[in-house]
C-alpha cells in the first residue's frame, strides 16, 4: 500500500503491520510494556517505512493500547498512583525534549541509539548485566 506523508509516497506492508501490532498489544498487555521496543522495529524494517514516520506513529498506536491495557488495571486496583504520578512527569518532560533532540540528529543516529538502548535493555531482562 502507498502511503502519502509529508509530500512523499510511501510504500509500506500494512497487512504485515496490523498483524504485528495486535501480536505486540497482546504481549504488551499481558507482560506491561508500552510496545514501542517492538513497533519500532516492525514498522521501520519489516513494514520498510522511515523512522520519521514511524516515532509520531507508534506513539499514537501505543497509546490506544496503555489506554486499554490502563483502564482493565485500574479496574483490577493493581495500580500505584504514587509511582504513576512521578513517572508521569518524566514521561511528559522527556516525551517533550526527545522529539526536539530526534529532529536535529541524523535518522541513522536515531536508530544506532535505540539499538543500544535495547540491546542494554535486553542484557538487564535476561540477567546477564546489572
Amino acid at each position: 500500500m502507498n502511503i502519502h506523508f509529508c509530500g512523499q509516497d510511501i510504500k509500506a506492508n500494512i497487512g504485515i503491520g496490523v498483524i504485528g501490532s495486535f501480536i505486540i498489544a497482546v504481549a504488551a498487555s499481558m507482560f506491561g510494556f508500552g510496545g514501542g521496543p517492538f513497533m519500532v522495529p516492525l514498522m521501520t524494517v519489516i513494514m520498510g517505512l522511515p523512522i520519521y514516520v514511524v516515532v509520531g506513529s507508534s506513539l499514537l498506536a501505543i497509546f490506544f493500547n496503555t489506554l486499554m491495557a490502563s483502564s482493565k488495571n485500574v479496574f483490577f486496583d493493581t495500580i500505584d498512583y504514587k509511582l504513576f504520578a512521578i513517572m508521569a512527569v518524566a514521561a511528559v518532560i522527556g516525551g517533550y525534549l526527545g522529539p526536539q533532540i530526534a529532529k536535529r540528529i541524523s535518522p541513522i543516529w536515531v536508530k544506532r541509539v535505540a539499538v543500544v538502548l535495547l540491546l542494554a535493555l535486553a542484557t538487564q531482562l535476561l540477567g546477564w548485566w546489572g
